[in-house]
């Protein structure tokens, strides 16, 4: 399967050149599944034979990350904070989530948003994600911007590169991505778990005081 996608980007990449690449970008972080280092990585052997330049790339996957990031954005700012509230409030007591715990929520991104944009970009799985609460925050639309262009350049510059110096064996890049997100994975389950421990004791904690 990832040989068929490999070969489905690369036609894409060799037939339309910079475009290609903003495109391919942009539908992975609307469509996380599709591998951002498959893009990334081809794109880099490209500019390394001389078809495309490495700077040409970097803009090309940038503006692609942009795009997507927009795009997510913006469908989460016209669903708005409301809404999210209403649903909560509807829905919220089967998880034991209360609009109170989401406006905490909202508090801490809103303390943290340009940190989380920014330093989320470089994390799997959560890279398109982060653009979702900055949306329902609809926080400012230049920062939300400009952190996600230096988050993003700093991901794709990573493995546009790689595969620019690996040349032919640029597929070697797969395998470091991988491992990276086995340890990335690891570390935000562990964050999870004591997030999840500290907000169900909160909780608990608040019920007795009510009670």
């Amino acid at each position: 399967m990832l040989g068929d996608l490999t070969n489905w980007v690369g036609e894409i990449v060799d037939g339309f050149g910079y475009a290609g690449v903003a495109f391919l970008v942009f539908l992975e972080n609307v469509f996380p599944p599709i591998p951002s280092e498959v893009v990334l990585g081809l794109a880099g052997f490209t500019a390394s034979r001389g078809e495309a330049t490495l700077l040409g790339m970097l803009a090309a996957s940038t503006a692609g990350s942009l795009a997507g990031a927009w795009l997510l954005y913006g469908v989460a700012a016209a669903i708005g904070p409301e809404r999210v509230h209403r649903l909560v409030v509807r829905y919220g007591r089967w998880v034991r989530i209360t609009s109170r715990d989401v406006t905490r929520a909202e508090e801490w991104f809103d303390r943290w948003s340009t940190v989380a944009v920014l330093v989320c970009r470089c994390v799997p799985l959560v890279r398109s994600l982060i653009s979702v609460p900055a949306g329902f925050r609809r926080m400012p639309f230049v920062p939300f911007t400009l952190y996600t262009a230096l988050g993003s350049l700093v991901w794709n510059a990573i493995f546009v590169s790689a595969g620019y110096l690996l040349g032919e064996q640029w597929e070697r890049v797969l395998a470091a991505a991988d491992t990276y997100k086995y340890v990335t994975l690891a570390g935000l389950a562990l964050v999870t778990l004591g997030a999840a421990v500290l907000f169900w004791r909160s909780r608990s904690k608040v019920v007795i005081e009510e009670a």
